[in-house]
């Protein structure tokens, strides 16, 4: 759902995120600085930080979910837990599972398993995102962190905000990269022709960083370790598919034809790093490739 407005003068020099509060009821700075990291906020057609201060005639469009009371729904779903204590929840998601519910996604998500595993969840992110400090996609698999309470995740979401809390993820690329290891530094925003997706935009993009590393290469694949500086949406997925080299199994960033793996993009979080919110100790989570991801590694 879209929204538009034109700021008034009662609102002028005001922060962009501080006015997302004030015209969108309900939400808060947190949720606020979210929606514009998500670029689903649009000044005058661009991208603005959170700090940008509005002026009078400014045109915002909002791009948000249809966000109606909702009650959701606790459901008994198996959950691969790494790591719980009482402040955090390590999770290892699997593929085809939604983090959060969403349009199209009100059950079967990740929220509605650990609402039944735990009552205390951080409300920080509101009723549809309770505890969800980061998100990973749908199809893809993976350590993901949530917080038991508000404290816990304002502490997590300041490492996710000055890139300490370390995240790495295996993927499974199409064809041959020559370097050993590099970087990616390209912009991405939502892109201009399709609202669903993202894409590398020079303009209007803010700022992505994307380190890779070859781990093994096959016949028409390479199998590459990535660790992300930045955390942009799709962003491992976009900035490969960007190179020439997109994942195996996505149709979104990659073709529609792939012959090797057909369920969803081959590509896990299976590392992260975080300081703890209460003991303050540097703790590091791994996991195995999954099944599904070492079959194809062993056929190619």
């Amino acid at each position: 759902m879209k929204k538009e407005f034109t700021i008034s003068e009662e609102l002028n020099g005001f922060r962009l995120d501080k006015v997302l509060t004030i015209l969108l009821e309900g939400i808060s700075r947190t949720t606020a600085t979210k929606m514009i990291d998500d670029s689903l906020v649009f000044v005058n057609g661009k991208n603005e930080k959170s700090s940008y201060k509005v002026r009078t005639g400014d045109v915002l469009v909002v791009e948000e979910l249809e966000t109606k009371e909702l009650v959701i729904k606790k459901e008994d779903i198996p959950l691969d837990i790494v790591y719980e204590d009482s402040d955090i929840l390590i999770i290892n998601k699997p593929q085809g599972m939604v983090v959060h519910p969403a349009n199209g996604h009100w059950e079967g998500t990740l929220v509605n398993a650990i609402m039944h595993h735990c009552d205390d969840l951080s409300g920080i992110n509101g009723v549809i995102r309770p505890g969800i400090v980061h998100r990973i996609d749908k199809d893809t698999s993976g350590l993901i962190c949530v917080a038991k309470n508000d404290e816990a995740h304002n502490f997590l979401a300041e490492q996710l905000k000055d890139h300490t809390m370390n995240r790495e993820y295996y993927a499974l690329v199409k064809g041959l990269i020559k370097e050993n290891s590099g970087e990616i530094n390209m912009p991405i925003a939502r892109s201009k022709f399709d609202r669903k997706k993202m894409a590398v935009d020079k303009e209007n993009g803010k700022y992505s960083l994307t380190y890779f590393k070859v781990i093994q290469r096959f016949a028409n694949h390479t199998l590459i370790q990535c660790k992300l500086s930045t955390g942009r949406t799709h962003q491992i997925r976009v900035h490969m598919a960007y190179i020439g080299h997109p994942i195996e199994g996505d149709t979104v960033y990659g073709t529609r034809s792939n012959k090797v793996y057909k369920n969803g993009q081959l590509l896990t979080a299976y590392k992260l790093s975080l300081i703890h919110p209460r003991s303050k100790e540097l703790m590091t989570f791994e996991i195995e490739l999954p099944d599904y991801f070492k079959e194809i590694i062993e056929k190619l």
